[in-house]
């Protein structure tokens, strides 16, 4: 028997056994497919005047005057501008967050404050932003909200602070609560990554004598190293998308030119106006930008001998 036909009735024999894991993942193949892959047929819009009667088949292909418009638009400026440097708050605020909490919960050596600290972390990830943005609006409104309330009775300070009708202090107020959203979600994937280590190294670490903070720097930190870049590679390739729930719950019109991001606006400008094509536009251009943004990412972690997604 030649090496092919070996190969061919070796790889017959695999599905034969397992043809049950085959079968499995054919469900979540199917849904890629039907719901990721088949709807990117319809970015043949964003090139064309749309006509929801008419359809993709019968509008008329108008190329890139949609892109132009967009981009001569004033607030689509400011959109785009709000979305990077939320974006760029929550990374510098929120990525290194996890990692600490991660670390500290791995270190607790009582296993019932461990679960309960666990839990009360994972706890606001689970709320819906509708629930959230009614815990900002009671806790840091300008007039009657608790912080407020709470510093004046105390007389450090004289005024308001302006919260949610500031542009800096509203920005200073959506990264805050957009890490305590997400901080315990994130220590999911790090604290898995620490429990994974060789204990032998750690146990090598204090026969040289190294202190715990010297095993978390040249242990602890090294082995989940390939982690955190990924998840770093990742983040930087979502500086473009930002969710549309936490902007617009916790936004306000007072603060329009600080909390319009590039999902609101597409959802005023674009979809309230019945402007498919235009908001299509704008989501191709978010895709491809943060394709380009992950793949220099990658890029540049290879550079430094790290390990990349590809």
């Amino acid at each position: 028997m030649t090496a092919i036909g070996r190969k061919k009735r070796k790889k017959e024999s695999w599905i034969r056994r397992d043809w049950r894991l085959y079968l499995m993942l054919a469900i979540p193949v199917a849904w890629y497919l039907i719901f990721c892959y088949k709807p990117m047929t319809g970015l043949v819009i964003a090139f064309q005047k749309y006509n929801i009667f008419k359809g993709i088949a019968g509008s008329q292909w108008v190329g890139l005057e949609n892109f132009r418009f967009v981009f001569g638009m004033r607030d689509f400026g400011i959109a785009l501008r709000n979305t990077l440097v939320l974006n760029f708050l929550d990374l510098l605020f929120g990525f290194p967050v996890p990692i600490i909490l991660a670390i500290m919960l791995n270190e607790m050596r009582t296993p019932k404050i461990k679960r309960v600290t666990q839990t009360m972390l994972y706890l606001p990830h689970f709320l819906s932003w509708v629930i959230i943005g009614g815990m900002v609006l009671e806790i840091f409104a300008p007039t009657s909200g608790v912080i407020n309330a709470t510093l004046l009775r105390l007389g450090l300070i004289e005024q308001n602070i302006p919260f949610l009708t500031d542009g800096n202090a509203w920005r200073f107020t959506y990264v805050l609560v957009g890490v305590w959203q997400s901080m315990g979600w994130g220590t999911i994937l790090y604290l898995a990554a620490i429990t994974g280590l060789d204990m032998n190294l750690f146990e090598a670490a204090r026969i040289d004598g190294a202190n715990k903070m010297q095993q978390i720097w040249h242990v602890t930190l090294p082995g989940i190293r390939s982690t955190i870049v990924v998840l770093l590679i990742m983040n930087v390739g979502r500086m473009m998308s930002i969710g549309f729930d936490r902007p617009f719950i916790i936004g306000n019109t007072v603060v329009q030119d600080a909390c319009d991001v590039i999902s609101t606006f597409v959802y005023r400008a674009g979809i309230k106006n019945n402007q498919f094509a235009r908001a299509t536009a704008i989501g191709l251009f978010q895709s491809v930008v943060g394709l380009v943004l992950i793949t220099a990412a990658n890029f540049t972690s290879r550079l430094f001998d790290e390990q990349g997604i590809w």
